[in-house]
């Protein structure tokens, strides 16, 4: 059977002026249509690297990726991506910002209404209908993460790849908007790969937590599946045998197998 994402024996060698730097070594993983997948270890372990080359902003030194039967040779409207850094355009509206994406998209085969009915469509479901006229300087920084998921969606991905997208934010907000997500992707059917630092974040979230060893020359160490029912309430899941049972297990991956000291002695 074959996968919608498919990585196959993939490496990353950065060449760096103090010499070569192996980032990634030997990953292989499948994702399917509509999966929720999750990117978890300890910093420097290549978490953002596999999502670049996902998302085509790099390519691997050996290896391949597939997606929807196409090799990723370079960034494509079929995969969008969200940076902890929402990198609206300051200059722009809300509106305008998420517009842009989809004049570069669907510009050259769909009318101007067509085009605002998009963007009009995409703010709503993020719930920024309202602060369309307003200008990033003007709303808070959970606001702006909506608009750039907005902008995301708007160019209906097949793919939505999400670098830490909440890391920046304040725990309210994070919750709020980890909770936005699941209704988003419930809705959409996209299919999510999402770098986190976060167990809690990782197990409310994903179908599976892919949890990659310590760098340099990281790899997939062990990939976890999340049998919890959808829809999910974080409130509900808080005593949760099998969320509790997920939780124990990324930590004891994190902080037992490949800890600090494991860190020190690499």
């Amino acid at each position: 059977m074959s996968h919608f994402i498919d990585i196959q024996n993939a490496e990353m060698v950065f060449h760096t002026k103090k010499g070569q730097f192996h980032a990634l070594r030997e990953i292989n993983l499948g994702i399917d249509k509509g999966e929720f997948i999750a990117l978890i270890g300890h910093s420097g372990c290549g978490k953002s690297t596999l999502l670049n080359l996902i998302a085509g902003l790099i390519t691997p030194t050996e290896g391949g990726l597939i997606c929807d039967n196409r090799e990723i040779a370079g960034p494509g409207p079929e995969r969008a991506v969200v940076f902890q850094n929402h990198s609206l355009l300051p200059w722009l509206t809300c509106y305008q910002n998420v517009e842009l994406a989809v004049e570069r998209v669907f510009g050259a085969k769909e009318s101007k209404a067509q085009i605002k009915q998009r963007t009009l469509d995409a703010l709503t479901l993020v719930g920024m209908g309202h602060a369309i006229q307003k200008r990033p300087n003007e709303i808070s920084g959970g606001m702006k993460q909506r608009v750039g998921i907005a902008r995301a969606l708007a160019m209906e991905p097949k793919v939505l790849l999400m670098d830490e997208p909440f890391g920046a934010l304040d725990a309210l907000t994070r919750a709020h908007l980890q909770d936005e997500l699941l209704k988003i992707v419930a809705r959409t059917k996209s299919t999510v790969v999402m770098v986190t630092h976060d167990v809690d974040e990782a197990v409310l979230l994903s179908d599976r937590i892919v949890m990659m060893t310590n760098g340099p020359a990281a790899t997939i160490g062990e990939v976890l599946s999340v049998p919890l029912a959808r829809p999910r309430n974080r409130v509900a899941l808080a005593e949760d045998p099998t969320y509790i049972h997920c939780r124990k297990a990324v930590l004891d991956f994190l902080y037992t197998r490949h800890g600090v000291a494991d860190r020190q002695a690499a």
